[in-house]
């Protein structure tokens, strides 16, 4: 089932394709020639950096993902029923960057059980990815209605139609946490600012932890994150003609206590200068200097209430894994 046809498309300036040469040479040029230098995260997402990063969700040492998994397969009936108690209602699911909706299922398995009607809005700059997404639904639940949308919801909030029942807009993966603070306040509050009185939030976050295990999860012995985080250089070595020797970088993750966040980089082993044909850029690494391709923020209680307050949300339910270690949050309209 092909559905993109029937996708809704939301044009931003900033949605123009991100794998696309000019979105690649524009973040060349405003990444790497500032001190420190940096590349964003969605340069790690093209077929093979997704083929990686769904093997990293498997690892030992990542437990997001699967944390987050068994938190909706156990609570997932709880959570539909605290996003309104009006079974008659039907129930919109707006997913925020919901790529191919791998877990989004559980949740939606439940609402299609407790719910009369069921509206799924997955939200995201890839079409190849909504329509993966809608497949897989579309298989699982035939009586859930799709109604994808391409959109840059880092920019500007998706445009929702009026709906006549309750939205619960959904932000897992805790995909809120590859932003900075500021970043994370503007995107839920332009959420916020198209939804209604009655409609809830489900967001999920990564909490702070004993940093052994924050790195190890960046950091697998298998070395599958580090092949992932260098894949970004094979990228621009294959669509941008750059000479990045790759065997002469480092993947390093680190704990940034200061800023609550865990850094990735991609670390020069030597001196070196690196030329970009089609960028038309040429720069020279020192050995030891690094490349900042990531953070992942993570939160405590006090931080995350204080994200949601500041976006103008207020927390209703938290649901956590008896470690602690992850919290998916219900919030309503502050």
């Amino acid at each position: 089932m092909n559905i993109t046809a029937e996708i809704q498309t939301f044009e931003t300036k900033s949605l123009a394709p991100l794998d696309s040469r000019e979105a690649l040479i524009d973040e060349v040029w405003s990444g790497l020639l500032k001190r420190p230098r940096s590349l964003v995260p969605w340069m790690f997402y093209d077929s093979e950096g997704s083929r990686l990063f769904e093997r990293i969700t498997t690892l030992p040492e990542y437990y997001p993902t699967r944390t987050e998994r068994d938190l909706l397969a156990n609570h997932a009936d709880a959570m539909i029923k605290a996003a309104g108690s009006d079974c008659s209602q039907p129930l919109r699911l707006l997913e925020l960057g919901a790529g191919t909706a791998a877990k989004t299922g559980i949740l939606l398995k439940a609402a299609a059980r407790l719910r009369s009607e069921v509206v799924y809005l997955p939200v995201d700059v890839s079409p190849d990815a909504l329509d993966a997404a809608c497949d897989s639904i579309g298989c699982l639940l035939p009586d859930v209605q799709l109604q994808p949308m391409v959109a840059n919801y880092v920019t500007h909030p998706p445009e929702l139609e009026r709906f006549k029942g309750t939205t619960l807009a959904m932000y897992i993966g805790s995909s809120i946490g590859n932003f900075s603070p500021e970043e994370a306040r503007g995107i839920l509050r332009n959420l916020r600012s198209e939804l209604r009185p009655g409609d809830a939030l489900l967001l999920g976050t990564d909490m702070v932890k004993d940093e052994a295990t924050l790195v190890r999860a960046y950091d697998d012995k298998d070395g599958v994150t580090a092949a992932f985080n260098l894949n970004v250089l094979y990228r621009l070595n294959r669509e941008l003609g750059a000479n990045f020797d790759t065997g002469c970088f480092r993947h390093r993750a680190r704990w940034n206590r200061v800023e609550s966040r865990v850094e990735m980089h991609l670390e020069s082993t030597r001196d070196q200068c690196v030329h970009i044909p089609a960028a038309q850029l040429s720069i020279r690494l020192a050995a030891s200097e690094t490349i900042h391709t990531e953070n992942s923020y993570k939160f405590t209680p006090k931080t995350l209430g204080a994200l949601l307050e500041d976006a103008g949300f207020m927390i209703e339910h938290t649901w956590t894994d008896p470690r602690q270690w992850y919290a998916l949050t219900l919030a309503s309209l502050g």
